[in-house]
């Protein structure tokens, strides 16, 4: 059986295929990523990817950034609508799968390397291992906020699907409140994502020059991050909070779902601030929670390196779906 997985956020689209006799590895040479708006539907986007490749799906899973609701999803920072049966139509095929792209990021846990992840901070994690009860956790930033879970019970992974990113901003420190009054004057309620994101960095860099008295100026994240890097007093103010936020909403995360062993940070925003992360305020945050500081300094927490997580997760959810079906 060879199944057609996609990652799809608010900004791209990513496909490839997995065989599901081989454990539905990803095949080699077979990802392909798609700017979103190029396409009027998600099925328009999987009939072109087959068509590139030449290649026929007997099974499909999408990973997609949005709610799912028995067969549908609507991309949260994307007007796609999708449909199960849409892209079964599309595909020919009926096995069609639509789980959060943060199930999937969760299921990718369990298919993660030594190689594929970096520590941050000094909690080791020992590994992936189906044998023991295990409980982790799942957040990352990108076009959005990304929350969920991985259960390892029996053998068997159940991955979480929330939309925690947009839960309610908690400040912890006086500077948090600042920044938080500034958020509030702009967008009335404040969620995690609008912190902890792509655009939440932007968000954060024109608070900080709110709080200043200044003009901010117009700079995407990638801007604001190289600006931190070359030394702007500013950008560097926004990039430490955005760390900050992250590993407090992390350890929250720790503390909510009871996952004492570990926490995966993943999405598109995490490679490219890797080294604030490691060397800004995410574990004193992340760690800083009264009574359980303690218990949360053992706590591994992970930056997920692997360039197609979403992807791989996708497979395993695949292998565990239609492999568990057949055997059964």
């Amino acid at each position: 059986m060879r199944v057609l997985v996609s990652d799809i956020g608010g900004t791209n689209a990513r496909f490839a295929m997995a065989e599901l006799a081989q454990g539905a590895a990803l095949m080699r040479d077979s990802v392909r990523e798609y700017p979103a708006a190029d396409f009027a539907t998600a099925a328009d986007a999987a009939r072109h990817f087959l068509d590139e490749l030449n290649q026929r799906a007997d099974a499909a899973v999408f990973a997609v950034a949005g709610r799912v609701r028995l067969d549908e999803a609507r991309i949260t920072n994307h007007p796609w609508q999708i449909r199960a049966s849409e892209i079964g139509t599309a595909l020919g095929t009926q096995r069609v799968a639509l789980i959060n792209d943060f199930a999937a990021q969760a299921m990718a846990i369990s298919r993660l390397r030594a190689d594929d992840v970096v520590a941050i901070g000094s909690a080791r994690w020992p590994g992936f291992d189906t044998r023991v009860a295990q409980t982790y956790a799942v957040i990352g930033p990108g076009t959005g906020l990304g929350v969920g879970g991985l259960l390892v019970r029996n053998g068997r992974c159940f991955p979480l699907e929330t939309e925690g990113g947009h839960a309610g901003f908690a400040p912890s420190r006086p500077e948090d409140m600042r920044i938080l009054e500034c958020l509030m004057r702009r967008f009335g309620r404040v969620s995690c994502e609008r912190l902890v994101s792509g655009p939440g960095l932007a968000n954060l860099y024109a608070s900080v020059c709110e709080v200043d008295g200044v003009a901010a100026e117009s700079l995407s994240p990638a801007q604001i991050n190289a600006r931190a890097v070359a030394g702007d007093a500013r950008c560097q103010k926004a990039v430490d909070l955005f760390c900050a936020a992250f590993g407090s909403m992390a350890g929250d995360l720790v503390l909510t779902l009871g996952a004492w062993d570990g926490v995966f940070l993943a999405g598109g925003v995490v490679p490219k601030l890797l080294d604030a992360l490691q060397s800004r305020g995410f574990r004193q945050t992340f760690e800083a929670k009264g009574r359980f500081s303690s218990a949360m300094a053992e706590v591994p927490s992970l930056a997920v390196v692997h360039a197609c997580a979403g992807l791989l997760g996708a497979a395993a959810h695949a292998a565990e779906t239609y492999d568990h079906a057949t055997r059964v």
